[in-house]
């Protein structure tokens, strides 16, 4: 047994995960950090997902009567055992997924956020009151429960991703199956063993209320193809959501899609480039450019270009590469080997297409030699190419210099994804051009900070290919629950809208 091994193991019995779990089936889950095995488990076949989603939809006929508030009590007590956990799972989430440690415990204070928030929301689910053309006749609407909510997450935000759609979904009065990607389900059993404790103290929670399936394709495509999933949420990549979105669609069910986005940021001339060189750099190479909010392209104005460039390179040779274990490490692994040779192909192809590139090469750590940690990449594009309009899962930062700003708008959303964006620039009219139905066409637009790292308290999601879907803040909650339009007649009359007569 490996020392990540023996850790991780010791980490999730302390997290309440039977271990027994851990030595169960054919799934091998392994470390980034070091490409060391961690766990064997079960896998989900079509028929464990049908019952689960059986054992779901159950539950869910008893929470929807469960009033809102109440609802929002077991999710609080969901914030608190995460609380208590915070180090634990926030560890546990650096060695699967290989986020150095800050943004390991920075995801699981992202789903306490998100706790917090659907708290209040349980308070808060407010339908219009609509004035009537009729005399004596008042409209309203109103939110009822979807039923079963089905989550399929990535291994990016193994946990995290969950936490914005079960506590949106639990407090709307849903049920939840999550499928969580294949290379990170360890952190998904600890939450599990983490909604249960709270599940525990609430005492009031129908049974198999969140459930877990572990696996592979096909545990997936159960899950995406069962009519009694009311709503499926899926995080991934846009090849994943062309398959999840018509299955779903072929069923007239609903589908949450966050896919994948190939974020640019704009540095016009007056930008603080202190300020830019800080927020592209962590955005281009946090979690080794393994976020869907990532900055793949630089579109800096030529007059900056040089010096602008100049500055990134210096920050991303200097950058301390290894285990993201250690402290002060700022750039941990690749997932695994074919997200290396991913990035590696996209430098190839950038190179033939007249890109230079400075870093992308393989970082070897002598103690970890089955792992893939790399330099983060600078790509100098002479045009907005066929390579750099593709999104590549790591951390190259494509350069294109331009001369007018309606031409860095226009590279800007000259791209099939749209998630997010952001401008550096000190111009008042700059930023509000970007910010207006001209500029930005992403989900997410950003004036003077990076691409990445948003709160919970907005609407997160994309356009285009990244899907429409939004979770997390603001009115998010409403892709959860289903509306009704209500007409009361509180009057002796029967008038018909519109002036109709129809008199018997």
């Amino acid at each position: 047994m490996t020392d990540l091994q023996e850790r991780s193991l010791s980490l999730l019995a302390g997290l309440g995960v039977d271990r027994t779990q851990l030595a169960a089936g054919p799934l091998a889950v392994r470390s980034p950090v070091d490409g060391s095995l961690l766990a064997e488990l079960a896998i989900a076949g079509p028929a464990e997902v049908a019952s689960a989603i059986g054992m779901a939809r159950a539950a869910s006929l008893a929470w929807r009567d469960v009033p809102a508030p109440q609802r929002g009590e077991l999710v609080r007590l969901l914030g608190e055992e995460l609380r208590a956990a915070k180090p634990q799972l926030g560890e546990l989430v650096s060695i699967e997924a290989g986020k150095i440690g800050t943004e390991g415990l920075g995801e699981v204070q992202e789903m306490i956020d998100i706790c917090d928030f659907a708290v209040g929301l349980s308070r808060q689910l407010y339908g219009l009151t609509i004035a009537s053309e009729r005399p004596g006749h008042r409209m309203m609407e109103t939110w009822h429960p979807l039923g079963v909510v089905g989550v399929i997450t990535a291994f990016n935000f193994p946990v995290a991703v969950w936490a914005w759609n079960a506590a949106l979904a639990l407090v709307c009065g849903n049920a939840v199956v999550w499928k969580p990607s294949e290379k990170t389900p360890l952190t998904a059993l600890a939450c599990q063993a983490i909604f249960a404790r709270a599940a525990q103290r609430f005492g009031q929670a129908p049974a198999q209320l969140n459930q877990v399936v572990v696996g592979l394709r096909d545990t997936g495509e159960a899950l995406v193809d069962d009519a009694r999933v009311a709503l499926v949420s899926a995080t991934g990549s846009t090849r994943m959501g062309r398959a999840v979105g018509p299955r779903v669609a072929q069923r007239f069910g609903r589908s949450l899609l966050e896919l994948g986005g190939n974020n640019a940021v704009i540095v016009t001339p007056s930008a603080d480039l202190d300020l830019a060189v800080r927020g592209i750099a962590f955005a281009a190479v946090g979690t080794a450019g393994q976020r869907c909010t990532s900055t793949r392209r630089l579109i800096v104005h030529a007059s900056v270009k040089d010096a602008l460039v100049a500055r990134l390179q210096a920050a991303f040779a200097k950058l301390p590469i290894g285990s993201p274990l250690e402290a002060g490490t700022l750039v941990g692994p690749l997932i695994d080997r074919q997200a290396f040779e991913a990035m590696q192909a996209a430098l190839v192809a950038a190179r033939a297409e007249g890109g230079t590139v400075t870093g992308g090469e393989r970082v070897l750590v002598a103690e970890f030699p089955q792992a893939f940690y790399v330099r983060p990449a600078i790509a100098e594009m002479p045009a907005q190419t066929a390579t750099v309009r593709h999104e590549t899962f790591a951390p190259i930062l494509y350069v294109l210099a331009y001369a007018d700003f309606a031409d860095a708008i226009a590279l800007q959303n000259g791209v099939p994804q749209g998630l997010s964006s952001a401008i550096f620039s000190n111009d008042l009219r700059e930023a509000e051009r970007f910010l207006s139905a001209s500029g930005s066409d992403c989900g997410i637009a950003n004036v003077n900070i990076g691409t990445s790292g948003a709160e919970i308290g907005g609407a997160f999601g994309g356009e285009k290919e990244t899907g429409g879907g939004r979770e997390s803040g603001s009115d998010a909650w409403r892709a959860y629950m289903r509306r009704a339009t209500n007409t009361v007649n509180y009057s002796r009359e029967l008038p018909l809208a519109q002036g109709v007569k129809f008199d018997v």
